[in-house]
């Protein structure tokens, strides 16, 4: 349903939302529509770039560091000095922009807050108006909820954590709000209304407009967003370099580009994180049909311990600190279970063991997706660091990679098993019928899972069904095996006290879809998108 808007040659096609009005004023609209009609043709011409790189990565089975960018790896450059509020980085929490997970985050003890209006956030209107509306009130220390007989308020005898939002990727458009008749850039419509309304106020307080930039594949795309950032700050009278971006590099193109996207970005960077699930992701879509040797094992047995996940992080931690950027390490999804205490401690034994090797390998922080973990990983990460906010001044000198290094995946141990198949369906179909849903940060076995989880399952179905592989007991992954696995979990499913059957028939359907079309198809959400609201 169209609502009017004096906005010229903006539409709102979503329905209302609570409080939406006070985030969908003409004036963001506006502003979220100069951005779409400066930067949205690029962003189209960058996306038009990644297909052909893939085709070419896939065809080769290569990627190497750019010839053309030699100069920039070559010269001495640093980017810009940390924020004060930005300079002690060693716990972030990830989580939705939901309002009873915001205010939990900014409670838990954690340094910052990933705030995630991306994998976490399904696109669903209500989530994209209702996240927005959260921020506000989280900028304004004025965020409160009423629910179920609780209250939950922010805390006055705790440090409260800072937020950095994390829009959309660049692959993704919000078809509720059209600019010029065309869907406007998500990424953009993310930004743009969170800029908008809580840059001034942010800096006024202390803080100011950070963010996380998520499926970045080049610098060129680090550009764009740079380019993003000095219209904005210019637009709104906000001093240039008030932004600061932190770059997901969670896709195998961006590895190979570390220090140009940040060189790109130097005047707004706040560093690099290893996204670590999305890669692996990224790694499978990439090589998905470049030969045998890039199959890789059952998702659950390649550790951060692989040779190429070693190189890609141990990379990224002598490249921040080289420019003096921080390195910020990845997710430790394993969550505690309260009424099971074996789980818990299981839990977090791998957490403290993950965050020691991040600390001692030279992160200045690290990831947890629930409040209950803050206290391992600050645990680590302060046996390490001490009383120092950070160890930018670590330099890894010894560490030395090479493209064959983050090509290096052969050597991967693991097998490939019918239980490791059974596992990417059924984790699959459960997170996408979170996802449809309306839950992006879905706890399922034990573990925080977002949209990454469903992509690695399906992805690695689809190259072991295309690259004819044959399991540890000597079946055949053919399109007819995966159909069956299929058809046994959601018999399974239907079964389970109290799982929700109400989206299931959609996700099995759009899961098989997915996973054995001759097509690969580049997002699961792009199709998922389609089925909701």
């Amino acid at each position: 349903m169209s609502q009017s808007t004096p906005a010229q040659g903006v539409e709102v096609l979503g329905a209302p939302v609570e409080r939406g009005d006070e985030i969908l004023t003409p004036e963001a609209l506006d502003f979220v529509a100069r951005l779409q009609r400066s930067f949205g043709a690029r962003r189209d011409e960058l996306l038009a770039r990644r297909q052909q790189r893939r085709d070419e990565a896939a065809r080769t089975g290569k990627l190497d560091f750019l010839s053309e960018t030699r100069h920039i790896r070559e010269s001495d450059w640093q980017v810009a000095e940390p924020p004060a509020a930005l300079r002690d980085r060693r716990v972030e929490i990830t989580g939705p922009t939901d309002r009873k997970m915001a205010i939990n985050a900014l409670n838990s003890g954690a340094k910052v807050w990933l705030a995630d209006l991306e994998d976490a956030n399904t696109p669903h209107w209500s989530n994209v108006v209702s996240g927005q509306v959260n921020l506000y009130d989280v900028i304004r220390k004025q965020i409160e909820l009423h629910s179920n007989g609780k209250q939950y308020t922010l805390r006055d005898d705790v440090e409260h954590a800072v937020p950095l939002v994390r829009p959309r990727g660049w692959h993704f458009d919000e078809r509720h709000i059209l600019v010029d008749g065309k869907p406007a850039v998500g990424a953009l419509v993310d930004f743009g209304l969170y800029f908008f309304h809580n840059a001034a106020e942010g800096l006024r307080r202390g803080t100011g407009p950070y963010f996380y930039l998520p499926k970045m594949e080049s610098h060129l795309e680090a550009r764009l967003w740079n380019d993003v950032f000095v219209q904005a700050q210019q637009d709104l009278g906000i001093p240039q370099g008030s932004v600061r971006a932190t770059v997901l590099i969670e896709t195998i193109p961006a590895a190979f580009e570390m220090e140009e996207i940040l060189y790109e970005l130097r005047e707004h960077s706040a560093g690099l994180n290893a996204g670590r699930w999305d890669y692996l992701f990224s790694v499978i879509k990439t090589f998905r049909s470049a030969g045998s040797e890039f199959v890789l094992p059952d998702r659950n047995s390649v550790t951060m311990t692989a040779p190429f996940m070693r190189a890609y992080t141990e990379l990224l931690v002598r490249t921040c600190h080289k420019r003096g950027a921080f390195a910020i390490g990845g997710m430790a999804a394993f969550i505690p279970n309260r009424r099971d205490p074996e789980v818990t401690e299981k839990a977090l034994a791998k957490i403290h063991d993950d965050k020691r090797r991040e600390a001692n390998d030279g992160f200045d922080g690290s990831w947890v997706a629930h409040p209950d973990t803050v206290s391992v990983c600050r645990e680590e990460f302060d046996a390490v660091l001490g009383d120092k906010p950070n160890q930018i001044d670590r330099k890894r000198e010894d560490v030395s990679v090479g493209a064959a290094d983050l090509l290096n995946t052969a050597e991967t141990p693991g097998d490939k098993t019918i239980e490791g198949l059974r596992s990417a369906v059924d984790v699959g179909v459960r997170y996408i019928v979170s996802w449809l849903g309306g839950n992006g940060a879905a706890g399922i076995h034990n573990m925080m899972e977002d949209a990454a989880t469903a992509e690695i399952s399906r992805s690695q179905i689809w190259q072991w069904l295309h690259n004819d592989i044959v399991l540890a007991d000597g079946q055949r992954v053919t399109k007819d095996l995966v159909r069956q696995v299929l058809g046994d979990t959601e018999k399974q499913l239907r079964a389970e006290e109290g799982f929700p059957t109400e989206n299931l028939d959609r996700a099995v359907e759009l899961f098989e879809r997915v996973a054995v079309a001759e097509e690969f198809v580049d997002f699961l959400t792009l199709p998922a998108y389609e089925q909701i609201d």
